[in-house]
């Protein structure tokens, strides 16, 4: 089982038990506009075979997926997640906060110690991530974590219906701190 403490938090494998507290907190209408994937409403139910499929995908090495959990209050707060893309040796770095949460740092701490697993763990090179251009939360995290600004896509994406820009966002192994 993954297991990553940092100075306010824990990042562990997601488990099946996790699911209500997914749901609880990806059903806010602010988080699924923050994201590509997570949908609203959230349909009752679906966080059981979302973490299952990212449990599997750990299985075939394509990804690790850790629920990010408050130390303070032993709360599940959010999920991260890093691919492991090995041909190319790059790995994706995604993530959500519950929005009680927001504000806090949470999620530049998460990602500093997810991002080092991915080059420690996985042997990457490069890590990249990306955020609607009208997400600066999630961006200004992937700032604070040494990440550099690679480029705008512009209408890259549909998120209900609209077409939405990306910021991409990447850091080198070299570059970590």
């Amino acid at each position: 089982m993954k297991r990553i403490e940092t100075e306010r938090l824990l990042l562990r494998s997601l488990k099946i038990e996790d699911a209500e507290r997914v749901e609880e907190l990806a059903s806010d209408y602010d988080i699924a506009k923050t994201t590509l994937n997570i949908p609203h409403p959230y349909p009752e139910g679906s966080a059981a075979p979302f973490i299952k499929s990212m449990l599997e995908a750990e299985k075939e090495n394509k990804m690790a997926t850790f629920a990010i959990i408050e130390k303070s209050s032993s709360s599940l707060i959010g999920t991260m997640s890093i691919g492991n893309n090995t041909e190319h040796k790059r790995g994706e770095l995604a993530y959500w906060i519950g929005k009680p949460y927001w504000g806090k740092g949470y999620g530049t701490e998460a990602a500093k110690a997810v991002i080092r697993y991915g080059f420690d763990e996985f042997g990457l090179q490069k890590v990249f991530a990306a955020a609607f251009t009208d997400n600066p939360g999630s961006w200004r995290i992937m700032e604070k974590i040494g990440m550099k600004h690679e480029g705008t896509l512009r209408n890259h994406v549909i998120k209900w219906g609209k077409s939405v820009d990306l910021h991409y966002y990447g850091i080198l192994k070299e570059e970590l701190k």
